[in-house]
């Protein structure tokens, strides 16, 4: 009788890859998982908890994502500088007119893990406000 053992990926057995998305009309919340499990690569027949064998994401058209509802005046966003009483809060509205790369970036950090893989997992993360990027091998590789 022989026994068959689970597959666990090496951090050298993942090759890199890279995946763009175009997020022109997508809701924040959809387009933010759809991220999420791409980069960790809980989309792959290889995946291992333990191991980003996730891929490099790019998205692209981050101003023209689809927000519901009355989010863009009631979501808040909240940054501290650590100094006492410099708690600095901001609309959705005004985030998403400045830089709307930081919505779909902290839409996605809210969904990957809380640890040191998580924040490994999000510097493989661009977003970019309008359709051009610099990573060119991805050009003509929009989904």
């Amino acid at each position: 009788m022989k026994r068959t053992s689970t597959y666990f990926a090496k951090p050298g057995d993942v090759p890199d890859q890279w995946r763009v998305i175009d997020a022109t009309g997508i809701s924040l919340g959809r387009l933010a998982r759809q991220v999420a499990i791409a980069l960790q690569g809980k989309d792959q027949p290889t995946y291992t908890p333990h191991v980003i064998s996730g891929c490099h994401v790019v998205v692209v058209n981050a101003d023209k994502v689809r927000v519901t509802g009355r989010k863009l005046m009631q979501k808040m966003y909240y940054r501290h500088s650590g100094y006492v009483g410099n708690l600095k809060s901001f609309l959705m509205r005004d985030m998403m007119e400045q830089r709307p790369e930081r919505v779909v970036r902290l839409a996605v950090k809210g969904m990957l893990p809380s640890n040191k893989q998580g924040r490994q997992m999000l510097r493989r993360l661009r977003v970019y406000a309008g359709d051009q990027h610099p990573h060119q091998a991805q050009v003509g590789a929009a989904e």
